[in-house]
């Protein structure tokens, strides 16, 4: 049970500094990561599938929950996920789209 405990707090840790440094289209490379890595764990810790993917699943929802957490509360990430999809200008009057700026 250690080791459930420990995939779920390193996953957590994860998405929380993930926040801190990168943009919500990291997931898609963080979450398939996570989810290999933490069946590889248990699977040699003896873990069965039926006790194992329960885990697994909640490894990826505390890394998600844990991104938001961290991208909310976070002082430099004031930018809405919208903003940055369509385009629309920042509070500057710039747009997020590089070298159109200029």
């Amino acid at each position: 049970m250690t080791i459930a405990f420990t995939l779920l707090l390193t996953s957590t840790l994860v998405g929380l500094a993930t926040s801190l440094y990168f943009r919500v289209w990291t997931l898609m490379l963080e979450s398939p990561l996570i989810a290999v890595l933490a069946a590889i764990v248990l699977q040699s810790d003896g873990f069965s599938f039926a006790t194992g993917a329960p885990i697994v699943v909640a490894c990826l929802a505390f890394n998600q929950f844990a991104y938001l957490a961290g991208a909310f509360l976070s002082p430099g990430h004031n930018d809405s996920m919208a903003e940055e999809i369509d385009g629309l200008p920042d509070r500057r009057g710039e747009h997020n789209i590089r070298g159109q700026n200029e």
